[in-house]
């Protein structure tokens, strides 16, 4: 026991670090605080080092030896979104439920942002770090969520990947997501059920794992009904409000045949709604709307909104609880939680004479 003692206690040195790589300690520095432009071959050999001698997590091997700290880390693009702001409440309530803190990030969906909050949570003993949402997945992502899942592995921590799936089932991250596919396929199918053909997916955002899984969703809801592909309408405008009011504006200037819209979630859908009362038309007389999430504040809307629940607060709740119970065996690990339709007041049949141009005095 006595001559283990010096080596449990010894810390790897930001100099040993700077050595292993052939650069001066002031490299290092820029490198692992990510605030200073490095060229990428320097980058990846810092990095490398820095694993290799494990460099943060054994400056942290005390802490994490007793525990580390109870901290939960959720890293989000904005808490402005329902959704966003419905998640981590749900990790901060299971947090809090077991005496953890909780600390919130936002990037904007800035990778280096993103880089930077994972870093520091790392430093600071964060146990488990969760990252929320849909995101592009090219090949800059893939290599920074393997990095991180090393990273925070190796420091005895956790990555959690909420709303997206792993890049790579062999990194040690844990994911817990919804079943966008098949909420969106099923929403899809109400509006076909409703007698709806024309129906246009309003929200697209190519590569966006959320919304690719909902368009593919309802690809294959209006393939099994008998419509042939070129029937699906996927208007890639993204997300937000204003996104959807400019997009569902211009819509409705240019293709008149349609009767449904499908927003790609429910801020889509609230944008969609004052551009078709804008234009003199009635939700659902003339147009059925529908949306995705059931934020809140959907039932608010005017008419209330036809909208797919998704269990964002118990998406929160589920990332840390699922980690924290089986730590061991979370890595790697993939949960998927069940969405279901609300239905509300922004559906009907399509109407029987084509749409016209709007009325001079909209009821």
């Amino acid at each position: 026991m006595a001559e283990a003692e010096p080596t449990a206690k010894r810390r790897v040195t930001i100099r040993e670090v700077a050595e292993r790589a052939g650069v001066s300690m002031a490299t290092v520095s820029r490198v692992l605080s990510g605030n200073h432009p490095v060229p990428a071959s320097t980058r990846a050999r810092v990095l490398r080092a820095s694993r290799d001698l494990d460099y943060v997590a054994n400056a942290h091997a005390r802490a994490l030896v007793g525990g580390g700290r109870k901290m939960v880390a959720v890293v989000l693009r904005q808490v402005t979104s329902p959704f966003y702001a419905q998640v981590a409440e749900g990790v901060e309530a299971e947090a809090a439920s077991r005496g953890w803190l909780c600390l919130v990030g936002t990037t904007g969906g800035d990778p280096q942002r993103e880089l930077e909050f994972v870093q520091l949570m790392r430093e600071e003993g964060a146990r488990l770090v969760i990252l929320v949402g849909g995101v592009v997945e090219d090949d800059a992502y893939r290599e920074r969520v393997a990095h991180y899942a090393q990273a925070l592995d190796s420091a005895g921590a956790r990555l959690v990947l909420c709303g997206r799936p792993s890049p790579d089932p062999d990194i040690p991250a844990l994911v817990v997501e919804f079943d966008n596919e098949a909420g969106a396929h099923a929403i899809t199918g109400h509006l076909l059920s409703a007698g709806h053909r024309g129906i246009v997916f309003l929200g697209g955002l190519p590569g966006n794992t959320a919304l690719d899984a909902r368009v593919a969703g309802y690809r294959a809801a209006l393939a099994e009904h008998g419509l042939p592909p070129e029937a699906a309408q996927v208007v890639d405008c993204g997300l937000g409000r204003a996104a959807g009011h400019r997009a569902m504006t211009q819509l409705l200037k240019e293709t008149p045949d349609f009767t449904a819209v499908f927003a790609g979630d429910d801020m889509v859908a609230a944008g969609a709604l004052r551009a078709i009362a804008d234009a003199g038309l009635r939700v659902p007389h003339d147009i059925s709307v529908v949306g995705y999430n059931d934020i809140p504040l959907a039932e608010d809307f005017n008419p209330p909104l036809t909208t797919v629940r998704t269990p964002a607060e118990e998406l929160g709740r589920a990332a840390v609880r699922i980690a924290l119970r089986d730590p061991e065996h979370a890595a790697g690990a993939h949960h998927l939680l069940g969405t279901h339709i609300v239905v509300r007041d922004s559906v009907q049949p399509p109407p029987q004479a084509p749409r016209d141009a709007a009325p001079d005095h909209p009821h």
